[in-house]
């Protein structure tokens, strides 16, 4: 389960990649470690049908049966407490340069980063968002604890490939690597857009680092 991604492509770059028209994040440094229940980028379909860039927090209520507990990875696509998020106004892109597994070693676990190449080009991850009324974030950031207007988001897993299994054998994110890939993912009806959730071919990604919880490459 992918709970540790990192983000550092200069804003820039991200707009012109994801073909943004309309950048709400404000001055975005980089994010060499983004985790459950922070707020990051992600890349959605605005209601004038053009590319908007938001801050969204990572982290969507399970089911009723399961507590309700934040899910940020997504593998069950049939739920029916999943299905209204697949519809296309609801699909999002995230944007990623790497992404972390956690080795099973010991004394500890060994963060393990996997990216394209050791160049960290930018990708995306197949999202999902919805708004949601509660109590989340840091007391930092929400002080009084009081229920505000929330809107979240997870990204969808699926099978894992050669690359990752033999570090997280039970999944990995899904990788959207292309500008057709992201096109679909954001258009089209949800049964073709979830072929899309299948593991990325082995040769178009590596591992590129290993034993911190931040990507060194920032």
């Amino acid at each position: 389960m992918c709970n540790l991604y990192s983000l550092v492509t200069p804003q820039a770059e991200i707009r012109t990649v994801f073909d943004v028209s309309a950048d709400h994040t404000g001055n975005l440094p980089a994010m060499p470690g983004i985790f459950p229940d922070q707020r990051a980028p992600i890349v959605r379909v605005g209601e004038d049908g053009a590319r908007v860039m938001e801050m969204f927090r990572w982290g969507i209520p399970g089911p009723k049966q399961f507590g309700e507990h934040p899910v940020t990875n997504v593998r069950n696509v049939k739920s029916p407490h999943w299905r209204p998020w697949l519809k296309p106004e609801f699909r999002c892109l995230v944007p990623v340069s790497s992404f972390s597994e956690y080795a099973d070693t010991k004394p500890k676990k060994t963060p393990t980063w996997f990216a394209l190449d050791e160049e960290r080009p930018l990708f995306a991850f197949a999202g999902i968002w919805r708004p949601w009324t509660g109590v989340r974030g840091t007391k930092a950031e929400n002080p009084d604890r009081v229920e505000e207007e929330h809107r979240l988001f997870a990204f969808l897993t699926c099978e894992a490939n050669g690359v990752v299994g033999p570090i997280h054998p039970k999944a990995m994110p899904v990788l959207l690597t292309t500008p057709e890939e992201w096109s679909t993912w954001l258009a089209v009806p949800t049964e073709i857009a979830l072929e899309l959730q299948r593991p990325l071919p082995d040769a178009m990604m590596r591992i590129v680092a290993q034993g911190a919880r931040r990507d060194p490459a920032a």
